[in-house]
């Protein structure tokens, strides 16, 4: 949740983000705001993360391919679309446990502007860890038009109580 709590008289410091309590099982929480994507983003992410497949930085390659252009890494998608979610779904996290079934189900190119929402799918309290509980969530990534280009589960582990 947004907002900002008090310190000390007259003093508050903002406080974002959700404990355990804060979710309900069914919730979606679109994420704002939103990235396009420009071409350095997508050429830096590619060689600092030493990927050289030509399909991300060479356009006469990428030409050449049955997309016509280069496609945006998939990496970098990921990235983004996780970071835009860390405000409403990670921000007070103690860890995140682990992603899975990451689908990636249309291209993205460079202009691209991209958006992400998350579901709550599951919760509980952890066994091991008294005061914290275990959030399932299955992030979107979606383009301006509505399409969905990414899927994915995460499993974040929260305290059960604002800290």
């Amino acid at each position: 949740m947004y907002g900002s709590k008090q310190i000390a008289p007259g003093r508050w410091r903002e406080d974002i983000g959700r404990t355990y309590d804060d979710f309900t099982v069914g919730d979606v929480y679109e994420h704002r705001p939103g990235r396009t994507i420009g071409e350095a983003d997508n050429t830096w992410f590619t060689l600092l993360t030493m990927n050289t497949h030509p399909l991300h930085f060479d356009a006469e390659y990428a030409a050449a391919s049955e997309f016509g252009r280069p496609l945006v890494n998939s990496c970098l998608t990921l990235a983004i679309v996780t970071g835009m979610s860390v405000s409403d779904v990670s921000q007070k996290a103690i860890a995140n446990l682990g992603w899975s079934d990451i689908r990636l189900t249309a291209p993205v190119f460079v202009g691209d502007t991209i958006y992400a929402e998350s579901e709550v799918t599951s919760k509980r309290p952890s066994k091991s860890r008294p005061g914290q509980g275990i959030v399932g969530v299955r992030t979107r990534g979606l383009k301006a038009d509505g399409t969905v280009f990414m899927e994915f589960d995460r499993n974040i582990l929260v305290p059960r109580v604002a800290g």
